[in-house]
């Protein structure tokens, strides 16, 4: 008879993450207790869920460096980075090297997030399972050969859970508890959901400007208001390099409007932008497009 082999299985669940997720929505709770509780806290949550979701996660993780729609002063595109980590969303290079895979791969079974197998998969359960490609580091490493060898992503990377720590004694030293419960744990949260709607119901809710073959992708409003700009996600489907994801005049993009403001004090350079062109009698409601420009 042969020797049996054991085939490692594609998935074993993360506990870690498991807790990990727990423990933060436990301490969000506490935002209903009246010593957590000051408008101060309330209002440093909104500024810091604007800093660490627009500013970290969709321009200085996603726009800045997955998709290099832009470039930026080497320490300005480093401190947007850095305000991504305080996301707590993995740090940049396993970040960056998932959100590859699920472009190569999008709605497919080499997608990490595949929003085939259902809303909460790819809301939330794809996290709460390692899978043996897409959380293996050597895999991680073939997408991401670009950020290998920078020593500030690595370190990044490795202690992003550290930042966060000290982060939250920072927070403490000025205003106390509320500051800890309302500016660590509600708006990561909050960030968390905002942001992972995207994978979710961008991909189930909404309308398409562009006919995607075997892409699932939609244009879902009210993510492209939660998620600053990239809720607008058939669109950025169609041109991943478009710094813009919002192109139709009623698709908000806030991030859009903060790298504007990078462009206008001369910090943003070379950024790609895709512009909608209207089908010749077409009737069906899509567009094509293309990249008009890499703005100075």
């Amino acid at each position: 008879m042969g020797e049996v082999k054991h085939v490692k299985p594609a998935y074993t669940f993360n506990r870690q993450t498991l807790g990990v997720f727990i423990f933060l929505h436990a301490g969000a709770l506490l935002a209903f207790f009246s010593f957590a509780f000051s408008w101060s806290a309330v209002a440093l949550m909104f500024f810091l869920h604007w800093l660490t979701a627009s500013a970290g996660i969709c321009l200085g993780y996603h726009r800045y460096l997955t998709h290099r729609s832009l470039e930026f002063p080497k320490w300005l595109g480093y401190t947007l980075v850095l305000i991504g980590t305080l996301a707590v969303e993995n740090g940049p290079i396993k970040w960056v090297g998932q959100h590859r895979m699920h472009h190569a791969g999008s709605d497919t079974a080499e997608d990490p997030h595949n929003a085939k197998k259902g809303f909460w998969w790819s809301h939330l359960m794809w996290m709460l399972n390692i899978h043996k490609d897409f959380d293996n580091p050597e895999h991680i490493k073939k997408f991401t050969k670009d950020l290998q060898g920078d020593r500030f992503y690595q370190f990044l990377d490795k202690y992003f859970i550290h930042v966060q720590v000290v982060f939250g004694f920072i927070l403490f030293a000025i205003g106390g508890a509320p500051f800890v419960v309302w500016g660590i744990f509600v708006r990561i949260v909050l960030v968390y959901h905002s942001t992972w709607l995207v994978n979710s119901a961008s991909h189930m809710f909404g309308y398409k400007n562009f006919e995607l073959e075997n892409d699932l992708s939609t244009n879902c409003w009210w993510v492209g208001v939660a998620a600053y700009g990239e809720g607008w996600h058939n669109n950025h489907h169609a041109f991943p390099q478009s710094a813009r994801h919002g192109l139709r005049p009623m698709e908000i993009d806030a991030t859009w409007i903060l790298i504007c403001l990078f462009r206008k004090l001369g910090l943003a350079k070379n950024i790609k932008v895709a512009t909608l062109i209207r089908h010749e009698e077409e009737t069906s409601g899509y567009f094509k497009g293309e990249m008009i420009k890499k703005a100075a």
